[in-house]
């Protein structure tokens, strides 16, 4: 078995709780408000703001360690990611929602916990830690695009704004970056980094749901149909 059939194996029952949260199985559904819309896009500039830093944090942490070929790889994320948090405020603009007061912003609670969580783990647990975060963000992403996408697009009647780059390139070039990330684990021989990954990933789920889970309890009231 290699190791990225491992992780999917013991990630399952973690996977299918994300994928079961109220909000997303909602929006599945029924689509959203454009105002419940500009919130999800909110919390993602959040994440994918720091996603370059996070990775420059982890090839840095690497240097020390003479780790080649995972510095290449995070070399190659930080390429491909940079300018993505970009593409989320040109949609909430499209939305007509201020932008640049979600860009000086802080996020909510759940989205600064996750992104605290993810320094902690490069720097105090190991820097492959981060691939466990990179395999939910990227693989949930696919998701959210592959199933939502075209619900939040019909929500907006004959003419939806343009304001799906984001979501839906996103998750297009996520496809790719799946199979990266799993030509990139099944490089890995170590048990004991497999367990960080595996582990990173479990927790990952837990932060990024609540995200969610947060947005789900501030927006949909008990009557939302």
């Amino acid at each position: 078995m290699t190791f990225f059939k491992k992780l999917m194996d013991e990630t399952a029952s973690q996977r299918e709780e994300f994928q079961s949260i109220a909000l997303i199985q909602h929006t599945v559904q029924h689509g959203v408000t454009p105002e419940l819309y500009a919130s999800y896009l909110e919390q993602a500039y959040r994440h994918v703001r720091y996603t370059v830093p996070l990775l420059e944090q982890a090839r840095d942490t690497c240097l020390a360690q003479g780790d080649e070929s995972y510095i290449e790889a995070l070399n190659e994320y930080i390429e491909e990611e940079t300018g993505h948090d970009e593409w989320i405020l040109e949609d909430i603009s499209a939305l007509g929602f201020d932008s640049e007061s979600v860009r000086n912003g802080q996020g909510g609670f759940a989205c600064r916990i996750m992104i605290g969580y993810a320094y902690y783990a490069i720097e105090r647990i190991s820097p492959y830690a981060l691939l466990g975060m990179v395999h939910v963000l990227e693989g949930m992403s696919v998701v959210l695009a592959d199933k939502a996408a075209g619900s939040i697009a019909k929500s907006f009647g004959d003419t939806p704004p343009d304001a799906f780059s984001y979501l839906t390139s996103h998750g297009a070039l996520d496809i790719e970056h799946v199979q990266f990330f799993e030509d990139l684990v099944n490089g890995i021989k170590t048990p004991e980094i497999e367990r960080i990954i595996i582990s990173a990933a479990k927790d990952f789920y837990t932060l990024f749901g609540n995200i969610f889970r947060e947005l789900g309890t501030n927006r949909l009231s008990p009557t939302t149909p």
